[in-house]
């Protein structure tokens, strides 16, 4: 049996964090922090690792959805971070989460004569040669018409050829949170709607963290010999409270996304376009959506809800239309997501030139900090986060051995995929709910559908948002965590913005299945569906403004799903 992170593993992780002394504390629910406790619990270490919100609920649930090597930084010349990138995606392809991590093609469209498709051959060549293409095809040249066969969405006239790539996508926020279950299924602690309110302190040491339990206000202390902050685009407010100055700033980017139908764009393949500023992607997601994103522009506003302006979206459509033959309009917009990169503060005043590497610090004795990277390398940044800790804690920690171990699901799913048609005649599912349920759960799928034993009605999908069905709903709640509507519909199942409607729709009969989990009482229930709806309208209402400014004061509005945050803005 796995780990759960249900409502009873929640009071026994309290205990934990009350009467424990660990090596570790870890800070952050985002990928890099659940990433650094499975890093650490796997060395054998001690391990705990709070997080004020959500798994995944920052820049980890909101990202283009890519392990990818990072094909332009080949132009900005860091083959380093380039290597290291599809090394990581092969690991994620191969051995680590074959279930969660697939590969996925792009078409690169050829506009110049002559020198455009020798140049990039040459860096799709090194890329391949770097890794690229190992475990999946290389790269393959089209004629025009070939291309147009791949793309028939393209405009005749907006490329005189292509060339096709493979890299990797994933629902980041599902990888997430499986990262986190992974971790304790090795033992660490892990426990979210649990905010760092204070430092503790030993002389001139930090000794851990003070933790407030956000759902009923309790307080307790957490001893560690090291403090890790993962807090992404939060690190330097994080800083900031435990009273020292790091070593690097943090600047936070904002990367708007949109999700259309799959029909509005003909295509068997994703597509990378050049613009004037960065790339713009067309990704396949799931069976029949598209996402196209993303923008690179400065953030300073609200950390914890970036909101997609009007402009933001103008300028996907008209970065995507220059190339389709039947333009994208408002009209075709299923979802809209924005999320914040943690880039490393440097001289540029350009966000998408700033690097993508990775800085790690002991910023004070028993405090060491984390930040920049970039997804597909969030499991060397928490590598290279532990050995950075090692300094304080007593003896010499193994080595590094997350390369060897598998997410939980990996183990077994290639056969299971194998015996999907029996698989689904055994639960009385069409086999392509069971294909989606192994993409998703992997070789859980059996623990998944365990909650529908003499309950055949969870088998049957959500009303509103019929490619999920209601097992999956309960299994968020019974087993990965979700405390809120808003962790199920925005998080374990990712219908805010598959859906038109963004969840509204089917708020209250999630709420329904979600509560019979959690105990809520009907007061309770109501007013996670209302918080949902107001949180979907404060979304649609940004998106109406032309800035910044505007769009961050309709999204503030909405009332936060866990009220028991604190504010620690000016503590410290």
């Amino acid at each position: 049996m796995t780990v759960s992170l249900g409502p009873a593993n929640r009071e026994e992780a309290w205990q934990r964090l009350s009467s424990e002394s660990f090596d570790l504390v870890v800070v952050g629910g985002g990928v890099v922090g659940v990433g650094t406790a499975l890093d650490a619990a796997t060395r054998g270490l001690r391990v705990a690792l709070v997080e004020a919100r959500d798994l995944g609920s920052g820049t980890s649930s909101r990202s283009s959805k890519l392990f990818h090597g990072g094909l332009r930084y080949l132009e900005q010349l860091e083959f380093g971070l380039v290597r290291e990138a599809l090394r990581e995606r092969e690991l994620m392809l191969t051995t680590l989460a074959p279930h969660l991590v697939k590969p996925v093609s792009f078409l690169y469209p050829l506009t110049h004569r002559i020198w455009e498709r020798p140049y990039t051959a040459s860096g799709l060549l090194l890329y391949d040669t770097m890794g690229g293409a190992r475990s999946v095809p290389g790269q393959k040249h089209l004629t025009k018409a070939g291309a147009l066969r791949m793309v028939p969405a393209l405009r005749r006239d907006a490329l005189i050829g292509g060339i096709r790539y493979y890299d990797a996508m994933a629902d980041d926020a599902r990888h997430t949170m499986m990262v986190a279950r992974t971790a304790a299924h090795y033992g660490a602690v892990v426990r979210t709607s649990t905010q760092v309110v204070e430092f503790l302190r030993e002389a001139d040491r930090v000794s851990g963290v003070r933790v407030r339990d956000v759902e009923n206000g309790r307080e307790t202390d957490v001893q560690a010999s090291v403090v890790v902050n993962c807090t992404g685009v939060w690190t330097d407010e994080l800083q900031h409270l435990a009273g020292s100055r790091g070593r690097f700033r943090v600047r936070a980017s904002k990367g708007v996304h949109i999700v259309v139908p799959r029909d509005r764009i003909v295509s068997e393949s994703g597509m990378i376009l050049r613009t004037e500023k960065s790339v713009l992607f067309v990704i396949p997601w799931r069976s029949n959506h598209w996402i196209v994103g993303t923008t690179d522009t400065d953030w300073n506003l609200d950390l914890a809800h970036p909101a997609a302006t009007r402009s933001d979206i103008d300028y996907l459509l008209s970065q995507v239309n220059n190339v389709l033959a039947t333009p994208l309009t408002h009209d075709d917009i299923e979802g809209v997501y924005a999320g914040l990169r943690p880039l490393l503060a440097g001289e540029s005043e350009e966000t998408s030139k700033l690097s993508r590497e990775h800085a790690v610090a002991r910023v004070a004795p028993g405090l060491v900090a984390i930040a920049g990277g970039k997804y597909t390398t969030y499991r060397v940044m928490a590598a290279d986060a532990v050995d950075a800790a090692s300094g304080d804690l007593p003896g010499r920690p193994r080595s590094s051995i997350t390369d060897k171990v598998p997410l939980l699901g990996a183990d077994g799913y290639h056969a299971l995929v194998n015996q999907a048609d029996h698989l689904a005649a055994r639960h009385g599912l069409h086999p392509y709910r069971v294909r989606h349920l192994l993409d998703r759960y992997g070789s859980l799928i059996g623990e998944v559908l365990a909650e529908a034993d003499g309950k055949p009605e969870l088998t049957k999908p959500l009303d509103a948002a019929p490619d999920y069905l209601k097992v999956e709903v309960v299994y968020a709640a019974s087993h990965e965590g979700a405390m809120h509507l808003e962790d199920v519909l925005a998080r374990r199942t990712r219908i805010s913005i598959e859906y038109p409607h963004r969840g509204a729709d089917c708020a209250e009969q999630v709420a329904e299945l979600v509560g019979e989990v959690l105990g809520w009482s009907p007061e309770t229930r109501a007013s996670e569906v209302r918080v949902y709806q107001a949180r979907v309208r404060a979304e649609r209402e940004s998106q109406t403004e032309p800035g910044d400014e505007d769009a961050d004061a309709r999204r503030s509005a909405a009332p936060e799903a866990r009220s028991g945050l604190v504010d620690l803005a000016g503590t410290g």
